[in-house]
């Protein structure tokens, strides 16, 4: 059996009111640091508006798609936060469907999962093989939802076997995983999943490996009546209106500044007809861009007026370095998260900027440059060909340690 029915129930939350209406959540990130800013603050804020959203819309279920945390060991903070979050969810009788990320650790993140389900909180446990899927019901009929992982050869390997040994690329092992699975075409069926979908828009917040090795088709999702991804923090769809990435409830990079940032409720009624609405967020602080000359910027008449208590980046237009300009700044607009220059020096001068945004780029953005400084010359494609899969190499050995 390819998959694992892990429960069976009516669901009929709101009296009058035939169709399935799910909250469509993903890349959390509970505990993330921006340029060194906590923004645990921020993410509380913005799950008490999720909180609120979901009473008020009266959802029948929350759907999490990974990346429920920012790092594998999450902080004490991080997890009381989560811990409450789900809490209040189940007071108000709204069952989770929740898988990890790339950035979870699945054991940690469905630790307990069997005794929660109790409170209608379905985790996903490690891929062994099968796809963990609820059932639920309703006047139109059952709908299944299948929990996916997220999952790299690795992981398809070491749970088949055999079986599963000439597995080499992320395509491969979704396919093969998702190929196995015994879809029921009378039911409406929903995947929660945790993938790269190739024709989807990057942030410079994401982590994917070398040379788009990560990347998997639409084609694997075939069947499905909604696909509930999460993995890139930007929020869109994917070849079709029900393939969608529900984005991060926050802006996590500068990358990011002009994202609107909100919460996907999707509805679906009888087979074949699912509908999509986006609802906004006011976050406590938002992130911008801000450039121009020192004196500009803190001229009163030029901030009065405005959020200076948002996350901003600063790029100074000054020819002359600003003694103390960080600190100058910061007494205007405390959350200054990056200072940059861009004058005749910066300009004529090609430096490798060690600041945060090395977190940001890809290996290879970050080999490229350091070749260029090196060697006063960009890499030739032949061996930026090379070095990609030298890095690829050892990213799966890495993965796979």
């Amino acid at each position: 059996m390819c998959e694992k029915i892990i429960y069976r129930q009516f669901l009929c939350n709101r009296k009058g009111m035939t169709d399935m209406r799910f909250m469509h959540l993903a890349d959390l990130h509970i505990g993330k640091k921006v340029n060194e800013f906590s923004m645990l603050e921020d993410q509380k804020h913005i799950l008490g508006q999720v909180l609120d959203l979901a009473h008020d819309k009266k959802v029948d279920g929350v759907l999490i798609a990974g990346d429920i945390y920012d790092k594998t060991v999450p902080s004490v903070e991080a997890v009381t936060l989560f811990d409450s979050f789900l809490t209040k969810l189940s007071e108000d009788d709204i069952p989770v469907y929740m898988i990890s990320g790339n950035h979870d650790s699945v054991e940690r993140v469905s630790f307990g999962a069997r005794l929660m389900r109790k409170s209608k909180v379905y985790m996903a446990s490690e891929y062994d093989g099968t796809v963990e899927m609820v059932s639920v019901q309703d006047d139109y009929g059952v709908m299944d939802i299948y929990l996916l992982p997220f999952l790299k050869p690795a992981y398809v390997r070491a749970a088949l076997g055999e079986e599963a040994e000439g597995i080499k690329t992320y395509q491969e092992a979704v396919a093969y995983v998702m190929g196995k699975v015994k879809l029921n075409r009378k039911h409406r069926n929903l995947l929660v999943a945790h993938q790269f979908v190739a024709g989807a828009v990057t942030c410079d917040s994401e982590e994917h490996s070398v040379g788009g090795l990560d990347q998997i088709s639409t084609d694997c999702f075939e069947g499905f009546d909604y696909v509930a991804l999460g993995h890139l923090h930007g929020a869109q769809t994917v070849g079709s209106d029900t393939v969608r990435y529900a984005g991060t409830l926050l802006k996590y990079s500068f990358s990011e500044v002009n994202h609107k940032k909100g919460v996907t409720i999707v509805e679906l009624q009888e087979k074949g007809k699912v509908t999509v609405e986006t609802y906004p967020l006011k976050p406590l602080h938002d992130m911008r861009k801000l450039r121009g000359s020192y004196e500009e910027l803190t001229r009163k008449m030029n901030y009065d007026g405005t959020d200076t208590d948002d996350y901003v980046q600063i790029t100074l237009t000054d020819e002359e370095d600003i003694f103390d300009a960080v600190g100058k700044l910061r007494t205007i607009y405390p959350n200054l998260m990056k200072l940059e220059y861009d004058n005749t020096r910066t300009r004529q001068n090609k430096q490798m900027q060690f600041s945060d945004t090395i977190e940001e780029k890809a290996p290879i953005e970050l080999a490229e440059e350091l070749f260029e400084l090196q060697n006063n010359q960009p890499m030739r494609d032949i061996q930026r060909e090379y070095l990609q899969t030298v890095m690829a190499e050892i990213w799966e050995k890495e993965r796979t340690i």
